[in-house]
């Protein structure tokens, strides 16, 4: 089986990374990831990231909600246990809104939360794999897989950087 390899350029400057990543997104190299010890602006447009799906969890778990909330209150308060109170209609849906407004949001935010945390595979026993020593420190890292274009990946890389290395598909 082929294994598939990757390069891993470190920098110290995120400049150096952003007229990097410019010159590889010029010569139509894919980069995989970024590892940055603070967010760098502009480093989004170079990755090929899709729309989230998160909205559409949200929405899911929202309609659940809102249709668990409506439903159980109508059953309590017109079928399970009818109680006239104060004149009003056994089947008030008005009176609903606010207690099936709630138990949207409330589905909705939670399911949405437990969607993120399982797609990112962040779970509490879970020990960060680092790439490099100091990259939570102070090195800007980029990491390109490697599709027969070692060389020119290797010749811009050392324009810019005095470190890269490669890696397997274990230890990304």
């Amino acid at each position: 089986m082929n294994q598939q390899q990757y390069i891993l350029a470190t920098f110290d400057d995120e400049r150096d990374l952003v007229k990097v990543s410019h010159d590889l997104v010029k010569s139509k190299i894919s980069i995989e990831d970024f590892y940055t010890p603070f967010p760098v602006h502009g480093l989004d447009e170079f990755l090929s990231i899709t729309r989230s799906r998160l909205p559409f969890v949200t929405f899911v778990g929202a309609s659940i909600g809102l249709t668990f909330a409506m439903l159980f209150q109508v059953w309590t308060s017109a079928v399970d246990w009818p109680i006239n109170v104060g004149g009003k209609p056994m089947l008030s849906i008005p009176a609903f809104v606010p207690i099936a407004f709630e138990l949207m949001v409330l589905v909705g935010a939670l399911s949405t939360v437990a969607a993120f945390f399982y797609v990112a595979k962040l779970y509490p026993t879970k020990t960060p794999k680092l790439l490099h020593p100091r990259q939570l420190d102070d090195k800007f890292l980029v990491l390109v897989k490697i599709e027969n274009n070692r060389e020119k990946i290797e010749e811009i890389f050392k324009t810019r950087t005095s470190e890269f290395k490669l890696l397997d598909q274990e230890s990304v």
